[in-house]
């Protein structure tokens, strides 16, 4: 992997685009009391969860950005599709990004959510005040280039924010507004802070089992919304490991998912904790 030690070159202002959709979003979540249903908030569940759990957690996360594992490449493909469904960015960015947090964990300059620089900066800020040396294709990239190197990555890069519009259309075509205003909106407001908090509630709060040189650490309720990624001191201590859940209380559901993957032959190259 080429050096990842950005040279930070631009002082970070208000974006005013980013802070206006974030706005919208959550704001059209907001009417979601007057298109209740509960088929709609059936569909925000468990669109969380394969959005999150499958498509960010087992896709950006554990396979695409430390690959502790490995499956088949269509397989892959269709993982990461699911990943950029989630509304989190294209594939590119979030691994080059959260390759970065790994490389530079805490550093106020090189890691581009450091919780050191305040909960909410690390929660949702240094979206707000994008630095384009972590924002713009061609500064990331080059934290990301075996992705670069694969023509559908780079599609979808470029077209993770226009997809929401196919999937905006499936979810009226078969339950109408209320499954598109629980579906988009309420599913990506609660994903979004869901996947938030492991960069910010997860260096301040909770257990440190392993003493890491960052300030991460085990929070069992961020688990629980983030299906297994809240074990974080587990994984800043072995970030190659699959398993970010290491004992039996350790609720790991994106780790179910893995297992049974490997039961199907499908997962090979499992990465599992160290012995000792």
């Amino acid at each position: 992997m080429t050096n990842i030690s950005p040279q930070i070159t631009t002082k970070a202002r208000l974006d005013w685009v980013s802070a206006l959709f974030f706005a919208v979003v959550h704001g059209i979540a907001l009417l979601a009391p007057w298109f209740f249903s509960w088929s709609g908030l059936g569909v925000a569940i468990f669109l969380h969860w394969l959005f999150g759990s499958i498509g960010i957690c087992l896709g950006y996360h554990r396979l695409l950005s430390h690959r502790s594992l490995q499956v088949p490449k269509w397989l892959e493909y269709i993982i990461a599709f699911i990943g950029t469904l989630a509304l989190q960015g294209g594939p590119i960015f979030w691994v080059a990004g959260h390759r970065l947090h790994h490389a530079h964990t805490e550093d106020e300059t090189q890691d581009p959510y450091s919780a050191k620089r305040g909960f909410w900066w690390s929660h949702m800020l240094w979206m707000l005040y994008p630095n384009p040396d972590f924002f713009e294709y061609e500064r990331y990239k080059k934290y990301a280039p075996d992705l670069v190197r694969q023509g559908y990555y780079r599609w979808l890069n470029r077209n993770f924010l226009l997809l929401q519009i196919p999937l905006g259309l499936l979810l009226y075509f078969l339950g109408g507004w209320s499954w598109v205003i629980y579906g988009i909106f309420v599913r990506a407001v609660l994903l979004w802070h869901s996947t938030w908090l492991i960069n910010s509630a997860t260096h301040v709060w909770g257990d440190r089992r392993f003493e890491v040189a960052d300030n991460s650490r085990n929070l069992w309720w961020a688990a629980i919304f983030t299906y297994g990624e809240g074990w974080h001191n587990n994984h800043h201590a072995h970030p190659h490991v699959a398993k970010a859940g290491w004992r039996w209380y350790e609720i790991d559901m994106t780790w179910w998912s893995i297992w049974l993957l490997r039961r199907l032959g499908l997962a090979k190259k499992v990465v599992m904790p160290p012995t000792s």
